[in-house]
């Protein structure tokens, strides 16, 4: 189970989610110690290993930088749930092994401290705090591999040494 963490905004950018300061290095773990910093000065101190962060339209715009996915990553986020991505953004998602839900109405059925459990592969969420099924569409079965390999490369390693 994951607390949701909602924010009611459009267009959270990269600097948001990792401020460009911090861009001198590509350790996930290091990343982490900033992520969601300029926007929420207590977001490390209150999300949890596997939690979500919500969101409105056109997340992840601005540089298209995959630092923004490795700090979710080393944040220990368990995914992003937004009405809508930035597209470079979410293919860095992928790419990196990290699975971003696209859902229409996202801020409006998901309450911030909700507690939610996602099925990725059914595109399934259970709101536990609301009692509701909510549905999302699924990553195709080729994103998901990816994801589940744990991004681009390791898929490509994988599929190579087949």
């Amino acid at each position: 189970m994951a607390k949701a963490h909602v924010y009611k905004r459009d267009h959270i950018n990269t600097d948001e989610i990792i401020p460009a300061r911090y861009l001198n290095t590509d350790d996930g773990k290091i990343l982490a110690r900033h992520c969601m910093e300029d926007l929420d000065t207590q977001f490390l101190k209150k999300c949890r290993e596997g939690d979500c962060i919500v969101a409105g339209d056109d997340f992840g715009c601005g540089s298209s930088r995959e630092h923004a996915v490795w700090s979710l990553q080393g944040a220990r986020v368990g995914a992003v749930i937004a009405q809508s991505f930035a597209r470079i953004f979410y293919r860095n998602c992928i790419n990196c092994g990290f699975y971003p839900i696209e859902l229409p109405d996202a801020v409006n059925l998901i309450a911030d401290g909700d507690q939610i459990d996602i099925d990725y592969q059914a595109g399934v969420i259970h709101n536990r705090t609301q009692n509701t099924t909510i549905h999302f569409k699924a990553l195709p079965d080729f994103a998901l591999e990816i994801v589940h390999d744990g991004g681009l490369l390791e898929h490509i390693q994988k599929t190579a040494s087949k």
